[in-house]
């Protein structure tokens, strides 16, 4: 679909991914294809998560689209994303 999964990570009731991508496809179903490939591999993975799941679902129906177009510096944006889940005091 002409996306490189750049940089993941999460905190408690969140993901953050970071994607370059030149798309051949609308932007919301890469998003869902993401979503539902991650969502296979997890539960195949991991087959005891089904249990904590609602109605056999891994992801929410929606998700935040940002981007970046070069400002800030996409190592910025790394960075952010390295941090999450750690404790800011």
């Amino acid at each position: 679909m002409g996306g490189v999964l750049e940089e993941w990570n999460h905190d408690i009731d969140h993901v953050h991914v970071m994607f370059r991508a030149q798309l051949r496809t609308e932007v919301s179903k890469f998003i869902n294809a993401y979503k539902s490939a991650s969502s296979r591999l997890l539960k195949k993975e991991y087959p005891e998560i089904r249990e904590k799941l609602w109605k056999e679902a891994f992801w929410s129906q929606s998700f935040c689209l940002l981007t970046a177009g070069g400002a800030p510096p996409v190592e910025v944006i790394r960075q952010y994303i390295e941090t999450q889940g750690e404790k800011k005091y």
